[in-house]
């Protein structure tokens, strides 16, 4: 039964995420025909700001509540309660986050380029998009991907539609784009928000003190996590750009776009097994932990396979996509697919950190491993140009995984020697 059930849900997850991983690769060849590149270039720090006000608002308590519905004691009274904590956490840290942007607000438009409108869009579509999360949370803890799935192609869909209606047919440029963006996190925040209304999951209840401290100490260590990421999946345009020009940035994105495309894998496979891993480690069964090691070690033996398969298809599949205009992405893709397989199987360890609830320690791995990534991108690129970007995305990701199942196995005991102490018995 927990087979079929994992699979159905990986296959809802799998189509959703895929029709959201998408709507770029529909997108780019109208808007790269539309926009200026200044234009196109607005829209992408636009939406670097989005990715960058995550980290803040709401103050990552999004796990928070989904781990705290595992708990032994959780009752619907004391769910609906955390996840007002949370709401009021969301609150505050908005209207914080604005106060800041308020201050600085003409150095934050020189230095993203964006006029001082589009940065409190920025924050209005940041505050919606973490209701949006917050909800589709609420459904995966309760192994709900169809609910899942739907609320998440809706705002694709209006994340198309309005764009290219406000793009080509308003004629309205990046200012278009940035519309539609927003306006599909704004009624799908709301849609959000009512759903979790409806289902009495969250309200402007009492404040209670115990959950707010609970959910703070979840999300809050989070926050150099998110920077880290940051280093690793975004700071390496930014040294391209620098070091080799915007084309080597355009090849770049082309080979790492089509890399990701197996991250869609990883992630369905991961919202799915989710709810069943923290059911399963809430048991505290020494048996079902020494099956959950050895389903993860056939894992990771299946993508160590994967890895070196990568080597001969990835090219191949590039140069039919693209053509032989971008050969030169197919010298790199298969370092970005290797990259990405070893972030699939951080996803199966990192899960392990936030059931410990123990997430300070996982934003000192994710900072330093960004920092050796940077470091790593300036060492290689001026020396084996956007190879060496590669290079060090592989490399980075590779102890980014190790040094997080090291932690894993710190925070929450797991049989992963179950074999040695078999042969010695």
């Amino acid at each position: 039964m927990m087979k079929k059930s994992l699979i159905k849900g990986s296959l809802v997850y799998f189509i959703a995420n895929m029709i959201n991983a998408l709507i770029p690769f529909l997108l780019l060849p109208i808007l790269t025909r539309v926009l200026t590149p200044e234009e196109y270039g607005q829209v992408a720090m636009f939406s670097l700001f989005i990715a960058g006000l995550s980290a803040f608002v709401g103050l990552n308590v999004v796990g928070a509540a989904a781990r705290h519905f595992y708990n032994d004691d959780s009752s619907h009274a004391s769910i609906r309660q955390y996840n007002s904590a949370c709401l009021w956490i969301l609150l505050f840290s908005t209207f914080l986050i604005f106060i800041i942007t308020y201050i600085f607000s003409e150095a934050l438009s020189d230095f993203l380029s964006l006029p001082v409108s589009w940065l409190y869009i920025a924050l209005m579509s940041s505050f919606f998009s973490f209701l949006l999360q917050f909800r589709l949370s609420q459904w995966q803890v309760r192994e709900n991907p169809v609910s899942y799935g739907v609320l998440q192609v809706l705002c694709s869909v209006l994340n198309v539609g309005a764009s290219l209606y406000l793009v080509l047919y308003a004629d309205n440029g990046s200012e278009g784009r940035i519309a539609g963006i927003a306006f599909s996190f704004l009624v799908c925040g709301l849609v959000a928000t009512f759903l979790l209304y409806k289902e009495d999951l969250l309200g402007f209840s009492f404040l209670n003190k115990a959950y707010l401290k609970d959910a703070l100490n979840f999300g809050v260590p989070l926050i150099p996590h998110i920077f880290g990421i940051f280093l690793l999946t975004s700071i390496d345009r930014f040294v391209i750009n620098t070091e080799l020009g915007l084309a080597h940035v355009g090849i770049y994105l082309l080979a790492y776009q089509l890399s990701s495309a197996i991250s869609i894998v990883f992630d369905s496979l991961n919202k799915a097994l989710l709810p069943w891993l923290y059911r399963s480690l809430s048991s505290g069964c020494t048996i079902i932990r020494e099956k959950i090691v050895k389903r993860t070690y056939l894992i990771f033996i299946s993508l160590i396979f994967l890895a070196l398969l990568n080597f001969v298809i990835s090219p191949i599949v590039l140069l039919f996509v693209a053509g032989d205009e971008y050969a030169e992405a197919s010298k790199i893709i298969s370092w970005l697919v290797l990259g990405q397989i070893f972030s699939g199987m951080y996803l199966f360890v990192t899960n392990y950190i936030f059931f410990s609830k123990q997430t300070a320690a996982l934003s000192v791995v994710t900072i330093c491993v960004g920092a050796g990534n940077l470091l790593l991108l300036f060492m290689l690129i001026p020396k084996y140009g956007l190879l060496g970007a590669a290079y060090a995305f592989s490399i980075s990701m590779f102890f980014r995984f190790l040094f997080t199942w090291y932690l894993a196995a710190k925070k929450v005991e797991m049989p992963w020697l179950y074999f040695v102490k078999s042969r010695v018995l």
